[in-house]
């Protein structure tokens, strides 16, 4: 492989049952230095993965002569501070526009990759996704998923996490529905559990918003489209209590960060309290299996990697500050992902749900009608 050129996809194979993603190699806080060794392990780990690496040819000359992987050249850089008008209109050959580039289907449909990772900016990413390769139909608005643990040795799916800060009752419904065909296609749960996101779980609670956007799930699950277990609170989404929780980006993103740092803060005072004296650091000695598998359950960095839901195209987003570990967990998710044919689910799953319901429910909120994006 020539790292000073770009690649043809065309040189990798093409063999059944492969999954190619494009990484673009030059998002987020550190660039080369993490996504590179990151892309080394997750090919070590998938032996039917291939890789595209999209950057500067110059900043992935390490990855010369790597099996299953070609170099896809773009010779700009949005970078974590750009703003969404740059992402768009100024840098046009960015490493992160390429990259999304290759999950867009040609004229004869084929496509160059089956999904697409960026640490790069989250609203640029989304914004430069959005233009790129448009919704699906019957959905307005892309929303950000990821995972969090919960207390049943399991994971609670949580959207929306940011890219929509104020939402209308027919956005949490489409939420719902993506998530639901996300956690059905990548964990294998027939019927997930939905809950939406509340000050307490009456129906009476909540902003208006948030009453409609209650009735109009109930109406839906009323219908057999939809399992719908009513409202829920922020502690649910570590209980276990629903296997997705829905509620806008700037409610979803707070609860993310703060579940982050409150991860992190308990692992300190841990530390601090093991490492207090002699006698403390003896009995961490004793401890330390529970110690370090205490931490293994709570580091953020095992759920890194948030899917961008709603596009015509797998793209799957990294934390900016991420490590090579991290990175290289928002790599599997997005494999899992396209191996299990998420895209082609989310699609069928809205348009089987939004075919069958009528324009309004007797009696019931108003529901929404697939439209062409």
């Amino acid at each position: 492989m020539n790292p000073s050129a770009e690649v043809s996809p065309q040189v990798l194979s093409s063999a059944s049952g492969i999954v190619r993603i494009a990484v673009d190699c030059m998002g987020g806080d550190h660039g080369p230095s993490v996504t590179l060794p990151a892309c080394q392990a997750f090919l070590a780990a998938h032996p039917q993965a291939e890789l595209l690496l999209v950057g500067r040819p110059d900043a992935l000359a390490a990855a010369q002569g790597w099996q299953r992987c070609a170099v896809v050249a773009a010779s700009e850089i949005v970078e974590m501070d750009d703003s969404v008008e740059v992402a768009l209109r100024r840098k046009k050959d960015s490493s992160m526009r390429v990259a999304i580039s290759q999950v867009k289907p040609r004229e004869d449909g084929v496509v160059a990759a089956d999904a697409c990772v960026s640490a790069g900016n989250t609203g640029a990413l989304m914004a430069v996704s959005r233009y790129v390769l448009k919704t699906l139909d019957g959905i307005d608005r892309p929303a950000i998923a990821t995972v969090m643990p919960n207390q049943k040795d399991g994971y609670t799916t949580v959207l929306d996490l940011g890219a929509n800060v104020d939402c209308e009752p027919e956005h949490l419904l489409q939420f719902a529905l993506m998530g639901s065909a996300l956690v059905s296609a990548v964990e294998g749960k027939h019927n997930p559990s939905v809950g939406l996101l509340n000050i307490g779980e009456e129906a009476i609670k909540g902003s208006e918003t948030i009453k409609k956007a209650g009735e109009l799930l109930r109406s839906v699950a009323n219908g057999g489209h939809l399992n719908f277990c009513g409202n829920v609170e922020g502690n649910d989404i570590f209980t276990g209590r629903a296997d997705i929780i829905v509620c806008d980006g700037f409610v979803g993103n707070v609860a993310l960060k703060t579940a982050e740092g409150l991860a992190s803060m308990l692992s300190s005072f841990i530390k601090q309290e093991f490492t207090r004296n002699i006698f403390t650091k003896a009995a961490a000695i004793v401890a330390l299996p529970v110690l370090n598998h205490f931490k293994n359950r709570v580091d953020h960095r095992r759920y890194n990697g948030a899917a961008l839901l709603g596009l015509r195209g797998l793209v799957f987003k990294s934390h900016g500050s991420a490590d090579a570990f991290a990175f290289e967990q928002a790599l599997n998710r997005a494999y899992d992902a396209a191996r299990n044919r998420l895209l082609d689910r989310v699609h069928d799953r809205i348009v089987e749900t939004l075919q069958a319901l009528p324009t309004a429910a007797p009696g019931g909120p108003q529901i929404p009608v697939a439209k062409t994006a």
